[in-house]
């Protein structure tokens, strides 16, 4: 496998058509890989505090200026680490201005629309970050793995979600997108876990070991879709996630880049303050 030391080498490359994407491989990415990871999880947990800080500052800032949006998208396989990544990275963020959005199969009145219907409308508005627990992108893997789509229709169903993520972009929404990557014996043991954990039950579906079995199938739909939607405006980042500790440093460290690649500031001071005393 390819040695990884920097942000943008886990970055996936935009081949502008999904034919294209044996190019990318996504075996050449270690689930298990750590670049950006201290010595003990310990230090992973330190170093994730002072980012959260860092991101507090950034979120209140977005919200305040009220201009910009910030759209973080995670997709992964089951138990790759959705849920478990945005309570330890936003635990310490205030909730004002931030949004969490998780889509799950589309309703009847959802599926009697356009595939992309029912997810603008939970886009960022001004001041808002928003995060898609899984997303559009479900409505691109789930039926290429089911043979609903065929090459031509999977094409023409990542070019929409190109398009519509590049209006977005246009008005002024700063994309990331994390595949948060695990390995396939990794999930068997967090899949065991839930299992052998009646508290854990609630997390455990039957359908997850039906997803399991065609786990070959969902990692070449991942790779063509990574491969056909990672754009300059919304790239796709493959984030290794058999480490919880690591993979949530690294989502924080990226999502720390893209705030700090927008200009946030602070609204002007009001002149109509100054030398007010509050009695």
């Amino acid at each position: 496998m390819v040695k990884r030391a920097h942000l943008d080498d886990f970055r996936v490359p935009f081949f502008d058509s999904g034919n294209k994407s044996d190019a990318f491989d996504l075996t050449d990415f270690d689930p298990a890989d750590k670049p950006f990871s201290a010595r003990t999880k310990q230090a992973d947990r330190e170093r994730l505090a002072a980012l959260a800080v860092q991101l507090d500052e950034m979120q209140e800032r977005l919200h305040a200026q009220r201009r910009e949006r910030v759209l973080l998208i995670l997709q992964g396989m089951d138990t790759s680490g959705k849920d478990g990544t945005i309570r330890a990275v936003f635990h310490e963020v205030d909730p004002l201005g931030l949004r969490i959005v998780q889509f799950r199969a589309p309703t009847l009145d959802e599926a009697a629309h356009d595939f992309l219907w029912r997810v603008h409308v939970h886009a960022p508005a001004a001041g808002e970050l928003t995060i898609f627990n899984r997303s559009h992108y479900e409505d691109l893997l789930v039926p290429r793995v089911q043979g609903q789509l065929n090459d031509e229709a999977f094409t023409a169903r990542a070019c929409h979600i190109r398009h519509f993520e590049a209006l977005l972009a246009d008005s002024g929404t700063a994309i990331l997108k994390c595949f948060l990557h695990i390995s396939k014996e990794e999930q068997r043991g967090r899949l065991q876990a839930r299992i052998d954990d009646p508290t854990k039950h609630w997390k455990f579906d039957l359908s997850d070991l039906d997803a399991r079995k065609q786990w070959d199938d969902y990692q070449k739909a991942y790779r063509d879709t990574l491969a056909a939607t990672s754009t300059d405006y919304a790239p796709w980042y493959v984030v290794p996630a058999d480490s919880k500790s690591h993979r949530n440093v690294m989502v924080a460290a990226l999502l720390l880049r893209v705030f700090e690649s927008l200009s946030l500031e602070y609204p002007p001071a009001k002149a109509s303050l100054t030398g007010v005393t509050v009695v």
